[in-house]
């Protein structure tokens, strides 16, 4: 078996998924309710118990809002940073010594033959990480919460299989929308959200003939909409050709409220 992934859930309301190989089985983030996160686990079959580790990105609320409890209840170890430990502990509550676990970014951490590079990314958090997941010579690729994809995430994200890529929101709906200007401005920053047009553009630099799925993640609430997100990305990618050079590849959509189907490496 080689890898697979669902996306738990992905959005500015919150975020986690599930990377396994049949030896391991990884959840990274866990940015809902408990509660919420065991019923999204249950829909895919999948038992909380089951987990070998939880991976933590960033320290913000939409990702770690669950950690405390839900690792507790099923004495999960968690890997994160030390900044991001340091940022996030005042708000996930005591933990046992054995759960806590410090990786440094850029680092690769072995599960069995389930493979993770952490890799530093720009966000407005104390030291916030993607990861890429390897199995034999299949790779996955997690790229969200990113101000810009700077050349350190392209060389790191290259040649995946598959990419959950952000496209948080729509520039012009963001700039009209209700949020202050200060948030707005931090939002559209090198250290706030990839817009849809940014992640369409760095697509147009990322997809090779190897690339076989992209999902849109981590859509904003206020600011997105799932077919503006996906027509935007599309037209760029058409219009640079992407299709014609890789007919193979699909854009893949993310909820923020149910999880998307197993995605099988495997699978063509």
């Amino acid at each position: 078996m080689g890898i697979q992934c669902t996306i738990l859930a992905s959005g500015s309301t919150g975020n986690a998924m599930v990377v396994k190989n049949g030896e391991a089985t990884l959840m990274i983030d866990a940015g809902l309710s408990a509660k919420k996160l065991e019923q999204l686990l249950e829909s895919r079959e999948l038992d909380a118990s089951r987990i070998d580790a939880l991976l933590v990105t960033h320290e913000h609320s939409d990702h770690i809002r669950g950690l405390g409890p839900f690792a507790r209840k099923y004495k999960l170890q968690i890997y994160a940073n030390a900044k991001t430990w340091e940022a996030m502990e005042p708000h996930i509550g005591p933990l046992e010594d054995h759960q806590r676990r410090v990786f440094e970014t850029g680092a690769i951490l072995d599960f069995g033959l389930l493979r993770v590079e952490s890799y530093a990314v720009s966000h407005d958090a104390a030291e916030p990480v993607g990861f890429c997941f390897y199995h034999g010579d299949q790779k996955l690729s997690l790229a969200t919460d990113l101000g810009y994809v700077s050349p350190n995430v392209r060389e790191k994200i290259a040649d995946s299989d598959v990419l959950i890529l952000e496209a948080n929101h729509d520039i012009e709906m963001l700039r009209a929308g209700r949020y202050p200007w200060n948030v707005k401005r931090r939002i559209l920053g090198d250290c706030g959200h990839l817009s849809n047009t940014a992640a369409g553009e760095a697509l147009c630099e990322l997809v090779t003939e190897r690339t076989k799925r992209v999902y849109l993640a981590h859509l904003s609430k206020d600011h997105n909409l799932l077919d503006l997100a996906r027509l935007t990305v599309n037209n760029l990618l058409q219009e640079h050709g992407l299709y014609e050079k890789n007919p193979k590849l699909k854009l893949m959509d993310t909820y923020d409220d149910r999880p998307t189907h197993w995605d099988d490496l495997n699978e063509a």
